[in-house]
């Protein structure tokens, strides 16, 4: 082979090489591009919760902000005093509820509100201040309030409850109580789920029906661990949808909390 066929030669690998790697350069921008717009395409899907209920018709009002601290609470029953159970006409041995019959009925209007029982409350029950409105059902012939803690209502807490029973004549005779003592905050303050991914989260799991409305979201609490004497109560996102359904999200983990036989259960 002479030289100048030897430096021919070592020209066009040279070449060859070169042209190797700039179709490896091509081809590895290509992919890494192509990887980013995949991982950008995810992230947006996940990002646009609001299109997805758009597309569903599934509407809401302005929702709570986003950036909140909570802590867990320890809580347990209270045992009402001799003085506080003066007026109980029946109740268990440990004084931790109260059965109280009314010797002047309350009469209801014809349309029910809130508010009438208010007066009653804040003026003869013990730590009346404490509970909120939550439902009035005609089918058991009652009215119900749950605790709340700093404006955060207890949901569905049999121990924090306050219940008027009322009769035909639409008169309310007698009312059972519970009352649950705040023993602390458990916990450094962690941050809540935000209230469109609490709504995100019952989307996915198909708990939300296209052109339903989301008309309240709330933060309240609900019971996380129940033991013998005491609970462990978590932040927890009331949604109610179309003004009769509530649902539940754990506002830490973000499970669904479905509530039954005086117990939370949860599903991933």
């Amino acid at each position: 082979m002479g030289k100048e066929e030897g430096i021919m030669d070592w020209s066009r690998i040279k070449t060859i090489f070169i042209l190797s790697f700039l179709v490896l350069d091509f081809y590895l921008v290509y992919q890494f591009m192509n990887t980013k717009n995949e991982a950008n395409y995810e992230l947006l899907k996940e990002v646009k919760i609001e299109d997805k209920l758009k597309n569903d018709e599934i509407t809401y009002k302005e929702l709570p902000e986003a950036a909140q601290k909570e802590r867990y609470l320890s809580v347990k029953p209270k045992e009402f005093s001799k003085e506080e159970s003066k007026q109980q006409t029946a109740g268990n041995a440990e004084r931790t509820s109260l059965r109280v019959t009314l010797e002047k009925p309350i009469k209801l209007s014809g349309k029910f509100e809130s508010s009438e029982l208010g007066p009653f409350i804040k003026g003869f029950v013990p730590y009346g201040d404490d509970y909120q409105f939550w439902e009035k059902d005609d089918h058991s012939k009652t009215i119900v309030y749950f605790q709340q803690y700093q404006g955060k209502t207890f949901y569905n807490n049999l121990n924090g409850k306050l219940t008027f029973h009322y009769n035909d004549q639409n008169e309310v005779y007698a009312y059972d109580q519970t009352y649950l003592e705040v023993q602390e905050e458990l916990a450094e303050r962690q941050e809540v789920l935000p209230a469109l991914s609490a709504i995100d989260t019952l989307y996915k799991k198909g708990l939300l029906k296209p052109k339903s409305k989301i008309t309240n979201v709330k933060l309240g609490y609900s019971t996380l661990v129940q033991l013998t004497a005491s609970q462990v109560l978590a932040p927890t996102w009331r949604i109610e949808v179309d003004n009769k359904e509530n649902l539940f999200v754990q506002a830490f983990e973000g499970q669904v909390i479905q509530f039954g036989n005086e117990e939370n259960k949860t599903t991933e």
